[in-house]
């Protein structure tokens, strides 16, 4: 059933019926309003989608570039209404309060916004694609980049750094060294540099004559700081301090998370984990931006079929989803990113992490702690009596946990979940060598993928690369990847300022499989991996040199990248 600004749009023949249905379920899924949805696509544009409302619902339109944001009323709305009803205060007369919307039909929205504010709060419309832009600068959050948010810190800022810990800091076994102000100062700095060249993770390693300090970024380690080897203690007693571990303990790993605000409504975690090497320890932070949850299954790279198959599988009210791959190719994201879409106020959603790594409000996140004996399988034990829809395990490590997840899936429930293995193929006979019957393993298993992440080429400086002859390319496996030569170019990397050697951020690559029928049956029929794989090859899934000789084609990355993450 339509709503009524679909309905208009579908009269005024703006859009199909159709294409109308399925973008207003797709917007009710990933949480996004539904005339923004249909502005990002492509599918009508913002002002037509304006003027079609004020027809329909007799609301004015107005152009929101034409009010400074400087103007708009500070503080009267809570931020968090302002985001999840896409409705922006912009003045206040007496005591109405007028309201910027792209959707009127969000009553439930208004009626919130005046419980709130005690104000009689008016709509008027504008277009989806400004207000949205609107709400981000007034927020100072959401699309902002975070190198944008942290660009007007200079180094006298660097002292008052809001970093919280987890625990009450109180507990923290303190000493004189390192509250030192240019280790605080020079651990800070590093911590905003991290963050502001977007890498994935940070690296103090101590050697015997140096003392390095390595980022992560795009998935490739590069050395940014070489402090003095004598400092080694001091630095990591000061990580230690930030992120509630004990500093006197030297001689065994220890966990913990530090929590950085960067704005009013932004915030990053690092999780942070020592280990005691040969000439001290090394301190690895992991950076944990909440927001990359948020990004929508359209930003992670998914191809058209890869991500109707995945959506597909998100909708069953049972079976098994998993995500296979190794450490840092993704699969926190894609697990996060399906439990997003599916957090609604109807389900109860349990998971099982080691450790928690993002926060989902609305989500029951335990983190596993194997020395007190909370391990996956009593955490899934658990779960089955507290009234579970969907169910999400961090890693199926043993026979125990993936017999207990296959019982879960078994009994009407959907659960999400990750293993380590190199392909789609060999996650099914990785189960099966595991001991898991293969009968359950046809019947409870629904999508597997497997995923890799590829540095993606900067848009400012790519190139096209030499042209290669037909030998070449088809032995690189160009002939079966779908799309005719004549109608794509491979790009190389240059390097400017706005990347690192030729590339900028990352691109997901996929192999998606759904078990079918056929798939099934050669399961059940004790089948390995590479007969699985050609069966999967022959019911039109892509594996994930395909996937990523067609990110080449289509100019997201480069070949030598490819070959880094899929060629054998």
């Amino acid at each position: 059933m339509l709503s009524g600004l679909a309905r208009r749009l579908v009269r005024d023949q703006l859009i199909p019926e159709e294409e109308a249905q399925h973008a207003s379920e797709q917007a009710i899924r990933e949480k996004v309003p539904f005339p923004l949805f249909l502005v990002n696509s492509g599918s009508v544009s913002a002002i037509a989608i304006a003027n079609a409302a004020s027809e329909e619902f007799g609301t004015p339109v107005i152009d929101l570039g034409s009010i400074t944001s400087d103007s708009f009323p500070k503080d009267l709305v809570d931020s968090k209404l302002i985001q999840k009803h896409s409705a922006l205060p912009i003045f206040k007369r007496g005591n109405r309060l007028y309201v910027a919307v792209a959707d009127p039909t969000n009553l439930h929205g208004l009626d919130e916004i005046k419980f709130n504010t005690g104000l009689n709060a008016e709509t008027v419309l504008v277009e989806a694609d400004k207000l949205q832009s609107a709400i981000d600068h007034y927020l100072n959050a959401a699309e902002e980049s975070i190198g944008d948010a942290l660009g007007g810190l200079d180094e006298d800022a660097l002292d008052g750094l809001d970093i919280e810990t987890v625990e009450d800091a109180s507990d923290a076994k303190d000493d004189s060294d390192v509250d030192e102000a240019p280790i605080v100062r020079f651990v800070n700095k590093v911590l905003l540099d991290a963050i502001k060249m977007g890498a994935s993770d940070i690296h103090f390693e101590p050697y015997e004559k140096a003392y390095r300090v390595r980022f992560r970024t795009d998935g490739i380690l590069k050395e940014m700081a070489r402090p003095p080897v004598n400092l080694a203690i001091r630095l990591a007693a000061r990580l230690k301090v930030m992120s509630q571990m004990d500093i006197s303990e030297r001689r065994l790993p220890q966990d913990g998370r530090i929590k950085m605000k960067i704005s009013k409504t932004r915030a990053i975690d690092f999780r942070v984990n020592t280990l005691p090497t040969l000439f001290g320890e090394k301190v690895v932070l992991r950076i944990l931006d909440p927001s990359s949850a948020k990004l929508g299954i359209d930003a992670l790279g998914y191809e058209d079929a890869q991500k109707k198959l995945f959506m597909a599988a998100l909708d069953q009210p049972q079976g098994m989803i998993l995500v296979t791959g190794p450490t840092g190719s993704g699969k926190t994201v894609s697990l996060y990113t399906g439990l997003n879409i599916l957090n609604t106020v109807e389900r109860n959603i349990s998971t099982a992490e080691d450790p928690v790594e993002i926060n989902l409000e609305g989500v029951n996140q335990v983190n596993v702690n194997a020395r007190i004996g909370l391990t996956f399988a009593m955490a899934l034990r658990s779960f089955l009596r507290q009234d579970p829809d969907i169910v999400m395990v961090g890693e199926i490590r043993d026979l125990e946990t993936a017999e207990i997840a296959i019982k879960a899936a078994q009994t009407g429930h959907l659960v999400l979940s990750t293993l380590h293995t190199n392909s789609a193929p060999e996650t099914l006979t990785r189960l099966m060598n595991m001991g898991v019957p293969t009968f359950n393993v046809a019947t409870t298993v629904s999508l597997i993928i497997a995923q890799r992440l590829a540095r993606r080429l900067c848009p400012a400086c790519k190139i096209p690369s030499e042209e290669l002859p037909d030998n070449i390319l088809t032995e690189e496996g160009f002939d079966v990847i779908e799309i005719p030569r004549e109608e794509f170019t491979i790009f190389k990397p240059v390097g400017c300022k706005k990347c690192s050697n030729g590339y900028k951020g990352r691109v997901g690559v996929y192999e998606v499989v759904r078990i079918t029928p056929t798939i099934s049956r050669l399961i059940m029929d004790g089948g390995n991996s590479l007969q699985i794989a050609d069966a999967a090859r022959d019911e039109g899934f892509h594996n994930l040199r395909i996937s990523a000789l067609r990110k080449v084609a289509q100019g997201f990355t480069s070949l030598a990248e490819a070959n880094r993450v899929t060629k054998d």
